[in-house]
């Protein structure tokens, strides 16, 4: 008998096999048992049957419990009615069998589960949202590929908090004090000037104190810098890679969106041209359909979401006030009280998943906006560096994955798009 998986199961139809995985549920019927059966690939149904098991196998198989590990001999059918691949059981073994799984199928809370996630993580649900999860990482990393984009690690430990330390993890470095990484941006940029176009992709860290569905102090994110482009091709490479990651899904993960029990429409949609509109333009709406916020403050979270749902797909919301973005980032050419930035939101109430601008390219105005921030010219040094050998237009953006995840599969609250999350009061497991 060939060990396979269970997503291979059509390739071997009327043939024995032996399968490797875990009874995620069972149930009994007289003379009959059907379980569930797991393997990482995927889910089919054994079918164990007392007129074709030994009597001692037959009393061994009532031992099965939840979660229990075994390994498989059967016979692959087709589902009469469905398009679906049984495993008629002829013999199997434990690995081992499993104590009282502690997650049923009644409901349980969030404390529960995220206290057992490290189980809660077999559940079907769970299961597809990393599969998407997958999907999404690796769809970027081709788009990257195709494009020409090298990828380019930025450290983790920092020397220097960029812009304040209210945000910033600190942490004894040896004799000194050092900072776990809010973002690679900095960094890569410097390679811009050897490879045009860059990208980085890991974990960062927020110290914010914050406990929104949106928000967690450790989170995966992208940043890509580019030479030589301005804000709407900055913008137009965004929207490709969106819409890039969105369709490798749609593609390849119809099961698991079924399983989320996902609305598409709003993914299908990202195939027409992103909306674009100005920070004014965003203001406006929101005052006119109730929002409090006044001319030159930033959007909330709740702003965003009453945005985004009055269109169907996502939208960029270009030149903020420069007051409220950070100092590296370039002032527009015809008012200089507006940043050369845009952020992209997600629809469906989803808000932000990509921040991005021009980056200031002049070595004077980038040290003036240091001194008008009190940022030290010192710690900053290298990245004006930059602006003396060679310097070019250039921009970029970052992504936070789990906001991205959290859309696309339709979840309100990006705690269960990681595996192991981490928030404001909790750090186990």
């Amino acid at each position: 008998m060939e060990n396979i998986f269970i997503k291979d199961l059509k390739d071997f139809v009327d043939k024995e096999v032996v399968i490797n995985g875990w009874v995620a549920n069972f149930r009994s019927s007289g003379k009959i048992a059907f379980w569930q059966l797991r393997d990482g690939s995927g889910i089919a149904q054994a079918i164990l049957s007392s007129a074709d098991l030994s009597e001692g196998v037959w009393a061994k198989a009532q031992e099965v419990t939840q979660e229990t590990s075994v390994k498989v001999m059967a016979k692959v059918a087709k589902h009469p009615k469905k398009d679906e691949y049984e495993l008629h059981v002829i013999d199997f073994n434990y690995y081992q069998i499993a104590e009282e799984y502690p997650i049923s199928k009644k409901e349980h809370g969030v404390d529960f589960l995220m206290d057992n996630r490290h189980l809660w993580l077999r559940s079907a649900k769970q299961i597809a949202i990393q599969k998407i999860r997958n999907t999404l990482i690796q769809a970027n990393y081709d788009y990257m590929a195709k494009n020409d984009f090298v990828k380019i690690d930025a450290p983790i430990l920092t020397p220097n908090a960029c812009e304040g330390t209210t945000e910033l993890f600190e942490i004894d470095y040896f004799d000194d004090k050092a900072y776990l990484s809010q973002s690679g941006q900095l960094y890569i940029e410097s390679a811009i000037f050897a490879h045009n176009k860059v990208f980085d992709f890991g974990p960062v860290f927020r110290a914010e104190k914050s406990k929104t569905r949106r928000h967690l102090t450790e989170f995966w994110m992208m940043d890509a810098e580019m030479a030589f482009i301005n804000l709407d091709d900055n913008m137009n490479v965004q929207e490709e890679l969106i819409r890039h990651m969105v369709s490798a899904v749609l593609e390849n993960n119809k099961a698991e969106l079924e399983i989320l029990e996902r609305d598409i429409k709003a993914l299908e949609n990202t195939v027409k041209p992103f909306h674009k509109i100005t920070h004014t333009e965003a203001v406006k709406m929101l005052q006119d359909m109730g929002s409090d916020i006044k001319d030159g403050e930033d959007l909330g979270a709740d702003d965003e979401t009453m945005l985004t749902k009055k269109f169907d797909n996502p939208i960029f919301v270009t030149h903020y006030p420069a007051k409220i973005k950070s100092f590296y980032m370039e002032r527009n050419v015809n008012n200089h009280e507006l940043a050369e930035c845009s952020d992209l939101l997600a629809p469906e109430g989803y808000g932000e998943i990509i921040g991005g601008s021009q980056r200031e390219d002049d070595h004077d105005t980038l040290l003036q906006r240091l001194k008008e921030e009190k940022l030290s010219q010192e710690d900053f040094q290298w990245y004006l560096d930059l602006r003396k050998y060679g310097s070019v237009p250039h921009g970029g953006f970052g992504f936070g994955l789990e906001r991205i995840v959290a859309w696309v599969c339709g979840i309100q609250h990006v705690r269960e798009t990681i595996p192991f999350p981490r928030t404001i009061n909790r750090l186990k497991p």
